[in-house]
């Protein structure tokens, strides 16, 4: 019934829906035939729809390197996450993972869910890893090799301050940057991209997603590690569990406040990034999820819901975004749009409590402005407008 009412409520999602849909069975029937690619394919559709939908906009040889390159790192991510993993066990799985994609028998049984059978079976992900061109598998051994470097060095260490919380995001989604700018350019398409544009367009996500899903993380039972910098949160609170208590309403959007306006740093980068891009399909599967990136932070910023329940972008918006995101002008008129939108919610709002009675929310971490003045200058000067 929720569903029906939101298409009732938005009647132009239906049809970017409806080629969302499309697209998805096509992706399924891309699926090649070999087992190991086929069981690549199909757990990448199991790990992450979304990126598997974003994938199809590659050619072939480019998006075979993609999808082996982000199961490799979500196979990573997943010893780096399993709290069961003892930490004498764990740090040299993580140091020495990169040697393990050249070996078609390693597998290691960790995880849950769909993340067990992707390291039950890794040895699929390693045959097809053996397929791909010398250029692609030197830039995947190369960032699995640092990003385990720097998830072990973490495994001991708490994000303290906002130079930790870069570090942290550095090794787990810049170095994702700089490897796909890697394969990018391994493929003949793209000049090789500066490591710092590269590094930003990682952040961005993963500082999103950190910000998103503090609710789930926070909750999650055995107990998840938290990656917000004490050095913004104690500003606000003496502990990072105190955020989704319901008499701390009034702190917990300002230190929120504080975490999107540290991640919004890092979309003038992402903007100059995507402009240099030359091949369209390349540029589709970066600019869709940076595009969705900066919807969401619109969504979270002064939104007390981040510490109530689940706060993303519906899914006819985002079907509309994957149908409608082509050019760079495209990609200028979205982050003004959602800049703008992120801008008027610059104010106090009020809060309401159970009882009934109303707080108003302090805002003390205003807008980035020159997110907004870099966007609709261009746009506006490009004639979008």
């Amino acid at each position: 019934m929720g569903s029906l009412w939101t298409m009732v409520k938005h009647p132009d999602d239906v049809y970017p829906l409806f080629k969302l849909k499309m697209a998805a069975k096509q992706a399924e029937k891309q699926i090649r035939p070999q087992p190991h690619w086929a069981f690549c394919y199909t757990m990448l559709l199991k790990v992450s729809r979304s990126f598997a939908l974003v994938i199809q906009q590659l050619g072939p040889q480019l998006r075979d390197a993609v999808c082996i390159f982000y199961l490799v790192l979500r196979a990573l991510d997943t010893v780096e996450d399993d709290t069961s993993i003892p930490t004498d066990v764990k740090l040299p799985i993580l140091k020495a993972f990169h040697q393990h994609i050249y070996d078609r028998d390693w597998h290691y049984s960790c995880g849950t869910k769909e993340y067990k059978v992707l390291m039950d079976q890794f040895h699929h992900v390693s045959t097809a890893f053996l397929e791909l061109g010398k250029g692609y598998q030197e830039a995947i051994e190369e960032i699995t090799q640092r990003m385990g470097a720097g998830m072990a060095k973490f495994i001991c260490k708490e994000v303290e301050s906002i130079d930790d919380y870069d570090e942290y995001c550095h090794y787990v989604a810049g170095l994702v940057g700089l490897g796909l700018s890697k394969l990018f350019h391994a493929s003949g398409s793209e000049d090789l991209a500066s490591d710092s544009l590269s590094n930003s367009m990682g952040l961005f996500l993963q500082k999103t997603n950190i910000i998103r899903d503090y609710l789930e993380d926070i909750n999650e039972i055995p107990k998840s590690r938290m990656f917000w910098p004490r050095e913004i949160w104690s500003k606000y609170v003496n502990k990072l569990e105190d955020l989704k208590y319901e008499e701390n309403s009034v702190k917990s959007v300002q230190c929120l406040n504080d975490m999107v306006t540290n991640a919004l740093i890092h979309a003038e980068d992402c903007l100059k990034y995507m402009s240099a891009l030359r091949d369209p399909a390349i540029f589709r599967f970066c600019a869709i999820p940076q595009i969705m990136a900066i919807g969401t932070l619109a969504l979270c910023y002064n939104n007390i819901e981040v510490f109530r329940g689940v706060v993303k972008m519906r899914r006819g918006l985002t079907a509309k975004v994957i149908d409608r995101t082509r050019t760079m002008p495209d990609v200028y008129g979205a982050f003004f749009d959602f800049s703008s939108m992120l801008m008027s919610k610059d104010v106090s709002p009020q809060v309401s409590c159970k009882h009934g009675c109303h707080t108003r929310m302090a805002n003390s971490n205003p807008f980035p402005m020159d997110v907004l003045i870099f966007c609709s200058s261009t746009y506006f000067y490009n004639g979008d407008r």
